[in-house]
């Protein structure tokens, strides 16, 4: 209940935000009733969504009343009846702004102020499930984020034996040229092209030019290629630790580190011609992605810190930044919340992973939440950060002109990943962390395509 109640909040604020941006309150200037009449013709779509809106918030009142009683009633954690209390507390104020605004000529301060009390309902839900979500008895957690006192998880990964050398000149080219295609961490680049573009689309809409996004792109995939291969370099005796890296070019010497390195310089330069074809900021924020993730995050941050993957979000959210000043020539609120979506999400993301992995982990000497403070808190974290993303994702559809499309994918997405989150809490296993990362990846890529769809179509 408390789940559904949460995805039920998080439909009203982005729906409510929607519905502000394309004035369909105008079509119902009375409350509660539309216009004098408590149903209405389905045929006018305005109309339409004004009364469904109001239907939801009268559906979703009712499960938060329902989930707060509940609660009460079961005698569950005082924390968790305070969040609730607060919460439907919170909610007939919500509906009294919802009311004025719907009879009145809306002021922005209280659109605003609209926006940030459903945002408070729906922080106050999410924090009321991720405490009942939490296990009487905490994992032990190792209790140490000095990398030099991990404890062993076990023999060094096993090396993968020294691979034959293919007969004939094709065929060594084939293998050496695919090894240096790893060392670009390929994987990556999808994800983070499609949040430049998702950023483009929104600084520009349907006047982007396909000379700047063309641009734009070939300069990311360049520099995703330089910062990953600086990772694989720097990493590489790490990587013969653990056994899912234990076969990466630089580990197992396919890519001599001398061209290993020369080949990330060769990126970076290539990627800064790129970027300097569209203007200088981009070039400068291109340069400081490649800098922040092969140095700030591979040296500093990931080996010393058990919030590596918290801070280490801000290179996925780089992508935004570059996008947007790529076609404004400066950094806009748009671009700078949808960083923040990708920033929130990538604990959220990652965290699924660091489960899944988290002998590995230990093994390389990382300090990640799983091994240092426990699965558990780790789980707990994942929600909490999930909640955090919805809220941003929120957000962008209020200081944009996203629309509809956007709104759907954010709630049904949002959904699926929830359900996955609260699986994941219910099975603890590895199969149920894969299962939530790969919900976390479909999440942000049907939102970001739904971004950049709802953006040029505007």
């Amino acid at each position: 209940m408390l789940a559904g109640t949460a995805i039920g909040v998080y439909l009203l604020v982005v729906v409510g935000a929607t519905t502000a941006l394309t004035d369909a309150a105008a079509a119902c200037p009375t409350w509660p009733a539309c216009n004098g009449r408590w149903l209405v013709p389905l045929d006018r779509p305005k109309l339409a969504v004004a009364w469904g809106h109001r239907v939801a918030a009268l559906g979703v009142g009712l499960a938060l009343a329902a989930t707060t009683v509940l609660a009460w009633r079961a005698d569950t954690d005082r924390r968790v009846r305070g969040a609730l209390a607060a919460a439907a507390l919170l909610y007939p104020t919500q509906v009294g702004l919802g009311a004025f605004a719907a009879t009145t000529a809306t002021p922005a301060l209280l659109s605003a102020v609209h926006l940030v009390v459903g945002m408070a309902i729906f922080g106050s839900i999410v924090l009321a499930l991720a405490w009942t979500l939490e296990p009487e008895t905490f994992d032990e957690p190792t209790g140490v984020e000095d990398p030099e006192e991990m404890p062993d998880a076990g023999e060094q990964a096993p090396t993968p034996g020294s691979r034959a050398t293919p007969d004939g000149v094709l065929a060594r080219a084939k293998r050496t040229g695919f090894a240096y295609f790893r060392l670009m961490k390929p994987r990556l680049m999808w994800l983070l092209c499609l949040v430049a573009s998702a950023a483009m689309a929104l600084a520009a809409g349907p006047a982007l030019q396909v000379e700047t996004v063309v641009a734009t792109l070939v300069g990311g995939v360049l520099s995703i290629g330089a910062s990953g291969t600086f990772n694989h370099v720097f990493e590489r005796d790490v990587d013969r630790k653990m056994n899912r890296t234990a076969d990466r070019p630089a580990a197992t010497d396919q890519i001599p580190v001398r061209n290993a390195v020369a080949f990330g310089f060769a990126l970076a330069a290539l990627s800064l011609v790129a970027f300097l074809s569209v203007n200088v900021l981009a070039a400068v924020l291109g340069m400081f992605a490649i800098l922040f993730y092969s140095v700030v995050y591979t040296l500093l941050l990931k080996p010393n810190t058990v919030q590596n993957t918290v801070i280490g979000g801000f290179a996925g959210a780089l992508p935004a930044l570059i996008g947007g000043a790529a076609v404004t020539g400066e950094v806009g609120l748009p671009a700078l919340v949808l960083g923040g979506v990708i920033f929130l999400w990538t604990p959220a993301h990652f965290y699924n992973l660091a489960l899944a992995y988290k002998d590995d982990y230990a093994r390389g000497g990382f300090p990640m939440m799983p091994v240092v403070r426990g699965e558990a808190a780790t789980r707990k974290h994942i929600l909490l950060y999930l909640g955090a993303t919805l809220l941003s994702a929120g957000l962008l559809s209020a200081v944009t002109t996203l629309g509809w499309l956007y709104a759907g994918t954010s709630v049904a997405f949002g959904g699926v990943f929830l359900w996955a989150v609260v699986r994941l809490h219910r099975e603890r296993t590895e199969a149920a962390a894969f299962r939530s990362f790969h919900a976390s990846n479909a999440y942000l890529g049907a939102l970001l395509l739904a971004v950049v769809a709802d953006a040029l179509a505007f």
